[in-house]
């Protein structure tokens, strides 16, 4: 970094000159052309002065839209923000967890909005000062810096696999969420992904769509529907989230039908339950720690040169397959 002394010596001007210009002195008797070359001089060296109290620590602000009692009823959110919290214990970050509506008038140098905010959320949170980036959440179209999931290819690695296993009649659960503030419905983008891919195959039903709120309950309770209103019904069903595919493999069980025998089960999320329900769940795998370790890499990226325009980082998935789902041939 150039120093005082680096800037006086290029602008031909003492040293005490820069000090006085670059903090706005207003007693400071030079011309506009003197102040012109300071600041040129020092903007081209890449000159930041030194703040009276200067962190040695990056400080980062999480804001999360789920508490801890949502957390753990689908624990997508656990898992991502556990991976902020040891990425930034790792690389020595000071981590502030605060909630929207309590914000701190600390100093901090970047903001990671974890999960789905409105609009008006959007505001409070693009004031804040520092570099911002939301996870879970396409903020790309407000031009906000976004991580996410491709639930593309997640899509197609299901209903590939559905396909190649010679299923006709695949059904989806999706899930319901709404904004915290207006509570505004969240359309699943799973879904639409869904329609559209399964569309292209000649292969979509609407009857074999239905809904349910994201818990293990939600699940339950929306299967336990379907099935007692339907004769007619899916071979192979997709689920959500890994909370909804659990509920709706309760309700398949209770209703006397076998799994994967009579409908085969794919969930979203990989928590670390799936692999101990009966029979065990599969599902896509995503990588929700590492997830949240790249938001904390990703802040820290961003706050060393401001970007032109803002990113969006999109992350693959894999599918899991276990004894949900059956492997036929």
């Amino acid at each position: 970094m150039a120093t005082i002394k680096d800037i006086a010596k290029k602008a031909g001007v003492s040293s005490a000159t820069v000090s006085r210009v670059l903090n706005y002195d207003p007693d400071l008797s030079v011309g506009q052309e003197t102040k012109q070359k300071v600041f040129e001089v020092a903007e081209a060296l890449n000159y930041t002065k030194h703040m009276q109290k200067k962190r040695t620590q990056a400080v980062l602000r999480l804001v999360q839209w789920y508490d801890s009692e949502e957390e753990l009823e689908d624990l997508y959110y656990l898992a991502i923000r556990l991976g902020v919290e040891k990425k930034a214990e790792e690389l020595n970050v000071r981590l502030l967890k605060e909630s929207l509506h309590e914000l701190s008038d600390e100093t901090v140098d970047a903001t990671i909005a974890l999960g789905k905010f409105d609009q008006s959320q959007v505001h409070i949170l693009e004031k804040l000062e520092g570099v911002l980036l939301f996870v879970d959440s396409n903020d790309m179209i407000r031009g906000k810096n976004s991580l996410v999931v491709d639930f593309q290819q997640s899509i197609e690695l299901v209903i590939d696999h559905f396909v190649r296993e010679k299923h006709e009649k695949i059904g989806i659960l999706s899930g319901i969420e709404y904004t915290k503030e207006s509570h505004h419905e969240i359309p699943d983008p799973r879904y639409y992904v869904f329609k559209e891919h399964l569309t292209r195959l000649k292969l979509y039903q609407e009857k074999y769509h239905f809904e349910g709120e994201f818990t293990v309950d939600g699940g339950f309770q929306a299967t336990k529907r379907y099935l007692q209103a339907n004769e007619d019904l899916p071979t192979a069903l997709f689920a959500s989230s890994d909370a909804l595919a659990i509920g709706a493999m309760r309700a398949i069980q209770e209703f006397g039908l076998t799994i994967p025998e009579d409908i085969s089960v794919i969930g979203f999320n990989d928590m670390s339950v799936a692999k101990y329900v009966s029979p065990a769940l599969s599902t896509i795998r995503v990588y929700t720690e590492w997830m949240g370790e790249l938001a904390v890499n990703t802040v820290l990226e961003l706050m060393k040169e401001e970007a032109p325009v803002t990113r969006k980082i999109t992350l693959a998935t894999e599918l899991i397959l276990r004894d949900s789902t059956k492997i036929k041939g």
